[in-house]
Order: C-alpha cells, then sequence, then structure tokens
C-alpha cells in the first residue's frame, strides 16, 4: 500500500498514473472547538480544505485511470459528527456532512465505470487527536479531560471509543464486499444508535 504524504494532493500526480485501485480518503482535520460565533473565516476554511477539498482532489486525480481500467475502490472517511449535532464543532461536523453527501452522488456517477464509493463513518478514535479535544472541551464545560471523555462515552451504546485497529479492520471488511456501492457503514460503539 503507499500512503500519500502530509499535505491536500501530495504527489498525486505520479501516483494517478499508476495502476492504483484503491484510493482512502482519510482527511480529518479536527478544527476549532468554540461556538460558530467565535470561528474566523480561515479556521472554516482550512478544515473544509482538508477535509472536503482534499477528497475532491484526490477523486479528481485518481478517478480517470479507475475508470480507464474499469475498476476501483474509493473509501471516503467520514464521521458519525456528521450525522448529529455536535456542539463546539460545527465547522468539522459540517466537512463531514459535506463528504456523505458527496459518496452516494459519486458512486452513481462513477459506479457504471466499475467504481464503487463509500464511506466509513467512524466514531471519535482514541488518540491524541482525541486527547486534544477532551482537553478543549473541558476548558469550555469547566471540567477535566477526563470528564470529558467518560460523558462522551457515555453517549455510545457500548460505553467507549472506537479504538484504531476497528477502523482497520472495517476498511478492510468493506473492500471485501465487491456489491457494496453508495453505502456509508457506521463504526460507533452504538453512537447513534437509536435510545
Amino acid at each position: 500500500m503507499r500512503r500519500v504524504g502530509p499535505g491536500v494532493g501530495h504527489g498525486t500526480h505520479t501516483l494517478a498514473e499508476e495502476d492504483i485501485s484503491v484510493l482512502v480518503n482519510n482527511a480529518g482535520v479536527a478544527g476549532p472547538v468554540k461556538p460558530l460565533t467565535e470561528v474566523e473565516p480561515d479556521e472554516w476554511d482550512g478544515v473544509f480544505t482538508a477535509n472536503v477539498r482534499g477528497v475532491y482532489l484526490m477523486c479528481r486525480a485518481f478517478l480517470p485511470s479507475m475508470i480507464g481500467a474499469g475498476r476501483g475502490d474509493i473509501v471516503n472517511i467520514a464521521s458519525v459528527s456528521g450525522k448529529r449535532p455536535l456542539l463546539n464543532r460545527t465547522p468539522y461536523t459540517a466537512s463531514k456532512m459535506a463528504l456523505l453527501g458527496l459518496t452516494p452522488t459519486l458512486a452513481a456517477e462513477v459506479g457504471p465505470h466499475g467504481v464503487a464509493v463509500n464511506s466509513l463513518s467512524p466514531s471519535p478514535v482514541r488518540g491524541p487527536r482525541m486527547d486534544r479535544n477532551f482537553r478543549l472541551e473541558a476548558e469550555l464545560t469547566r471540567s477535566t479531560p477526563e470528564e470529558a471523555e467518560r460523558a462522551f462515552a457515555s453517549r455510545a451504546a457500548l460505553g467507549r471509543l472506537v479504538e484504531e485497529d476497528e477502523v482497520a479492520k472495517a476498511l478492510v471488511a468493506m473492500l471485501a464486499m465487491p456489491g457494496l456501492c453508495g453505502a456509508d457503514i457506521d463504526l460507533s460503539a452504538g453512537v447513534i444508535a437509536p435510545s
């Protein structure tokens, strides 16, 4: 597997010329954690540049070779945050909602050419990025990062965050389903499960 390095579109011209049949768009700039009225336009644009424009640029670069080969899989890593309100995270949530709209639309467009487009929507994944978000949320709510994490985890049916290896396993499972196209798979530990 080859990875495109940091930066939107870095290395796409060289890689797009190769016979690559799988593209995973895993852009995830968290952006600011504050009310929308305090979000600066450049902060908003930064989130959308990475999370939406980056996906567009990668798809635009790789689709011609996939269409030419008559096969390919694109998986956009969205988020359960694109399916429900997430206070003080409007730019991030709106950007992930955009991916959830892009995925089935692009699937309808390129599916007839043998290219499947799907999305995977994990809930927040345990790691440094969520540690940062829990610290920022704690500042806003005058709590501790541990309390912020417990409050978030309590909203999941399983009472926990998703682990990194679970995302990798879900991605492999999705790619093993040749009939999957235009779908979104929730990997949320039950965050969006009905109560």
